[in-house]
């Protein structure tokens, strides 16, 4: 594919390139370039062009079209740009064939954020995870990558060519690689259960949310901690737990990464264990950005993420983040097209969702500490339920 793209210190160029169906609003294609662009961003990475196609599904040959391809890798030579990043998981055959085309410079989705996944590992147990990852990711693509072995196969056949050698032994160092990395992983995940156990039967609360809405910022009004957090996506990876105390009523606090669209699988495999957090919480604080406006859809790819771990099931406290941050544009009265979020006011909004929702939620900003201490007042009241259910005879301490 490339060499990791942190390794050049000058600045990189890329376009990105897309698929959409013709039933897809033209407001949704352009958030779905827009996060692309932040991940790409979030890489060091800069954007110079977009490149769309409407097609009822990705050719399995290209990506795109021969008329669409045509018209990137011209625009590619002539700008010299450095990555060509699809907005989708290319097949193993897709990558080979474009790979003929761009020269190595190609990134699909799930590769970028594999990356970005590299730089953002801090910890042993982190990077651990984010290289299995890679190697499960790698396996199956091999072949494309072995292109330049290609002029050493001879006229004898192609079975026996070093580039078939070659790649066959690196398939048997990645899948050897895999299995220790594995057991590394549950030699650690054995750890990290014993220290779960060492806590006690503390009420366990988590953090969840699509990445970049704002739960670090979070946790560190709610436990006066000093969880890194930036404008970034995945700024955090591993698991943070902290204990807090509201009232003299104790709980574990934890953060883990964000979800995003499109989470590749494999990630979502290998930080499983890290996602023991979630899985074995009492109560999910499920953080969303209200400023996002999409952040309805983002929900909804939460939502279904905690259903794959098998956390779905856990009572929901819904936290609509950064108030401070949302606008809304009135619809003109001639304005004939659906009406989306960004067009009621924040009251309106408060109103419809506080209406519909199934579970608790509330309004706030943590970077501007507005409506905080509401927050922590709601928060007191659920967990003080689950301890009261818990230890019924001590109800009289709080």
């Amino acid at each position: 594919m490339t060499e990791n793209i942190y390794t050049s210190a000058q600045t990189q160029t890329a376009v990105l390139v897309a698929v959409y169906s013709s039933a897809q609003e033209e407001r949704q294609t352009t958030e779905y370039f827009d996060e692309l662009e932040f991940l790409a961003e979030t890489a060091g990475i800069t954007t110079v062009k977009r490149f769309t196609q409407r097609m009822p599904a990705p050719s399995a040959k290209t990506f795109v079209g021969e008329g669409k391809l045509a018209e990137i890798t011209t625009y590619v030579e002539e700008n010299d740009v450095a990555y060509v990043i699809f907005d989708d998981e290319l097949s193993p055959a897709q990558l080979r064939n474009l790979d003929r085309t761009f020269h190595h410079k190609i990134y699909d989705r799930t590769s970028l954020i594999l990356d970005i996944f590299v730089q953002r590992a801090t910890t042993a147990y982190a990077k651990t995870q984010v290289e299995l990852a890679q190697c499960q990711y790698l396996l199956p693509r091999l072949t494309g990558m072995w292109t330049h072995l290609e002029r050493q196969r001879g006229g004898t056949g192609t079975r026996g060519g070093a580039g078939e050698r070659e790649i066959e032994t690196d398939r048997r160092v990645i899948r050897n690689r895999i299995s220790r990395l594995k057991e590394q992983l549950q030699k650690i995940d054995r750890q990290m259960a014993v220290q779960r156990s060492n806590r006690g039967a503390l009420v366990r609360v988590a953090l969840v949310g699509y990445t970049n809405v704002g739960k670090s910022t979070l946790m560190n009004r709610i436990a006066k901690s000093e969880v890194f957090a930036e404008n970034k996506l995945f700024a955090t990876l591993d698991t943070t737990v902290r204990k807090v105390v509201f009232d003299n009523l104790p709980f574990l606090l934890s953060d883990t990464v964000g979800f995003i669209r499109k989470l590749p699988h494999q990630l979502v495999e290998s930080f499983k264990s890290t996602l023991d957090e979630v899985r074995e919480a009492d109560l999910l604080l499920h953080v969303v950005d209200l400023s996002h406006p999409n952040f309805e859809e983002q929900i909804d790819v939460v939502k279904q993420t905690l259903q794959e771990i098998g956390a779905g099931d856990k009572p929901v406290f819904l936290i609509f983040n950064k108030i401070d941050a949302y606008t809304f544009t009135p619809k003109a009265e001639d304005d004939l097209t659906p009406i989306t979020p960004e067009n009621y006011s924040l009251e309106e909004l408060k109103q419809s969702w506080i209406a519909r929702a199934n579970t608790p939620c509330i309004f706030l900003s943590a970077r501007e500490s507005l409506n905080i201490e509401k927050f922590r007042k709601d928060l007191y009241g659920m967990v003080r339920e689950i301890h009261s259910g818990r230890y019924p005879f001590n109800n009289f301490l709080y």
